[in-house]
């Protein structure tokens, strides 16, 4: 690998933007007049989809959606899995300027509703094998229109009849750069969801940082086994491949380690994105890499969670391709990462891009020495940072003071620059590469009729980074058991997503508390390690 001031040199005009942008024209009419209109843009089970039908299917939803009403500002919910209606969706929205609202297709009806409520959109679009949580919000009267694609239930409006092709060519919204382009919904640190609103010029300050850290080839075939909902592989798997004018490969179902492999064989894989789970799944599998052909693979990433040394080199010993790790918050998408212009530094998320301004600062805001650990924290003038929180600036004006974004993780850099996340400040955290909010999930434990109290914790675990362990106390007459801790699952199956149900319940007398009555988490982590 080179390391001359030429290749670590980023171009001309990185990360620079014009006054007006539209993101959706920038990922793909500005890709086909560079004569890309043949090749593949997405592959899958569907099927195939050109970069020129892809762009004649949202040039065709756009129309059937001003038809409808839709103008520039409006929102429309999607809650939708991987796929090519989710990408017709996302950028016809786009492009007209109207904004799309991403949420986890697997959020229960409760969880939703406090989305739909903030969000206030009487648009939402889904798919049939996912609508559950909307049909029954639809049918409580939250929304006025739902566009299904598959089978669909009378009052809802069939994906396929709005796609149709009106014959009439749509022209990208005149939007300004920083204006409002799309809203990613997630969890927060008090168990509310909030929505993280990031403008168009974000499609250059961060697919710029993409091309920067891993140069595209021609014949890259890039897939992340996460949901397009979450950032991270919005950005990896649909927005940069097309803006790179390469190909995204959608990976259906779950992302186990046999369907993994099967994807990687089946489509080529060049570039795998994945969570550090999924790495250590794969490396439980006894000879996987003599089973399968990886040949194709020049690269795999790892975010979410720590990706450990150890992981790291029996990675690269076994499969020989490169596993860069990277570093990420929803408000930004990628803010460090290994990449082919360093040497990778195992159990380091890598070097600070060129352009990123990001520090680690003491509670002072002063920046702390070389492997002091800090709050890690993102320069307010980048202009890949988030907009805001959807409609809350109260929760938007916490995180940011003194021209910094404090990302809520605590981090230390090393001489040569290399940086290393210690873990949140607070009591959130990551299981399976998902942020966790332990409040969320006491709310709903605290439904069940036979509990009285109850806490959630994390407990490290070395293949999904942390498992989530629930400590609850039960009302008196009640006793502890298996069908009781099954009943409590049965229950919060009802109240949350499937990824956030705890895989440990433990029953206690009571609870660790404070002479105020504040539950002391710390207690209960100090417990389990005894």
């Amino acid at each position: 690998m080179a390391a001359s001031n030429e290749i670590q040199r980023p171009w001309l005009g990185y990360r620079k933007y014009p006054d007006r942008l539209n993101l959706a024209q920038e990922v793909l009419e500005e890709s086909i007049e560079r004569g890309l209109s043949n090749r593949a843009a997405l592959i899958g089970d569907a099927g195939t989809i050109t970069y020129e039908e892809l762009n004649r299917r949202v040039n065709a939803l756009a129309a059937n959606l001003i038809h409808r009403g839709l103008k520039r500002r409006d929102t429309a919910l999607i809650v939708m899995g991987n796929g090519t209606e989710f990408a017709v969706v996302f950028l016809a929205a786009v492009k007209l300027g109207i904004i799309p609202v991403l949420v986890n297709s697997l959020l229960s009806a409760d969880e939703l509703r406090m989305i739909v409520e903030q969000a206030q959109t009487g648009w939402v679009f889904t798919e049939a094998a996912r609508a559950g949580a909307v049909r029954e919000l639809r049918r409580a009267g939250f929304f006025n229109h739902v566009v299904c694609a598959g089978e669909r239930e009378p009052g809802e409006i069939s994906f396929a009849s709005l796609a149709q092709d009106r014959g009439m060519l749509v022209t990208a919204s005149d939007t300004a750069a920083d204006e409002a382009a799309f809203i990613v919904y997630t969890s927060g640190t008090t168990g509310t969801p909030k929505g993280i609103v990031h403008a168009h010029r974000w499609i250059v300050a961060l697919g710029d940082l993409n091309r920067y850290r891993l140069p595209p080839q021609q014949n890259d075939v890039i897939m992340a086994t996460g949901e397009w909902s979450f950032i991270s592989a919005l950005g990896h798997n649909l927005l940069f491949p097309l803006r790179n004018g390469v190909t995204g490969a959608i990976l259906s179902g779950r992302a186990t380690p046999e369907n993994v492999l099967r994807y990687i064989e089946k489509y080529r894989i060049t570039v795998l994105h994945s969570v550090a789970t999924v790495y250590r799944r794969l490396l439980a599998m006894p000879a996987f890499e003599k089973q399968h052909d990886l040949s194709s693979l020049r690269c795999a990433h790892s975010t979410g969670e720590a990706l450990r040394e150890a992981t790291y080199k029996e990675w690269k010993a076994r499969v020989g391709s490169e596993l860069y790790e990277h570093y990420g918050v929803s408000e930004y998408q990628l803010v460090i990462g290994h990449g082919v212009r360093h040497p990778v530094k195992p159990g380091s998320v890598g070097k600070l891009l060129p352009g990123v301004e990001a520090a680690i600062l003491n509670d002072d805001f002063k920046p702390v020495e070389n492997g002091e650990l800090g709050r890690f924290a993102i320069s307010t003038a980048d202009p890949g940072l988030f907009l805001g929180y959807y409609k809350d600036q109260g929760r938007t004006e916490a995180v940011i003071r003194n021209g910094w974004y404090f990302t809520g993780d605590l981090a230390y850099k090393d001489d040569e620059g290399y940086f290393f996340i210690a873990g949140r400040r607070d009591d959130c955290f990551k299981s399976r590469g998902i942020f966790i909010s332990p409040t969320e999930i006491e709310n709903a434990l605290q439904k069940h009729p036979a509990i009285v109290e109850a806490a959630v914790v994390a407990q490290p675990d070395v293949e999904i980074g942390n498992k989530i362990r629930a400590v609850v106390v039960l009302a008196p007459g009640q006793a502890p058991s298996d069908n009781m801790a099954q009943s409590v699952r049965d229950l919060l199956r009802t109240q949350i997503a499937p990824y956030k149900i705890p895989h440990i319940i433990e029953f206690a007398q009571h609870l660790p508390k404070s002479a105020v009555g504040k539950i002391l988490r710390s207690a209960l982590i100090l417990q389990r390690d005894k």
